[in-house]
């Protein structure tokens, strides 16, 4: 979920703001966290804000994931978002091409809060050309295609 919420710049993922869809499995259950709060994706200014994991709202769930997993199995449902994320963005190109053109004309954040963010990503990444983007719509495309790179 941390992982999804960074790569959508989905914000303000505290506790109240997802759900927990279990799904019951042969070998058990799968949980997966879903939001169902979506008025600060693309909003803010402060990358942390988009890391569930940095809200103390969510610090039981943190501590629960903590316990269950390692880093190995932290790093494979990072790659697998990813990959589910890769691949819902290859099937809804052009859709999410002109949902990406309509972003990048539309005042989605202030400006200083797009500042922010271009230049906390740039660090963050490792890419220059985030500090040349003007609008959130933007940093939205170039982000989601660095984080599927990687």
């Amino acid at each position: 979920f941390n992982e999804r919420c960074f790569v959508r710049l989905l914000g303000d993922m505290r506790s109240y703001n997802f759900v927990v869809d279990i799904t019951p499995e042969v070998e058990g259950n799968q949980y997966r966290i879903r939001a169902i709060d979506f008025d600060q994706q693309s909003y803010e200014g402060n990358r942390k804000l988009y890391l569930p994991h940095y809200f103390k709202e969510n610090n039981k769930l943190i501590s629960l994931g903590i316990q269950h997993m390692n880093i190995a199995t932290m790093r494979q449902y990072q790659q697998e978002e990813r990959s589910l994320i890769a691949n819902r963005a290859k099937l809804g190109r052009d859709r999410l091409e002109d949902l990406f053109d309509i972003m990048k004309i539309d005042n989605i954040a202030p400006p200083e809060k797009t500042e922010q963010l271009s230049i906390e990503l740039a660090d963050h990444h490792g890419i220059r050309e985030f500090l040349g983007l003007n609008t959130m719509g933007q940093i939205v495309e170039k982000h989601l295609y660095s984080c599927l790179k990687q």
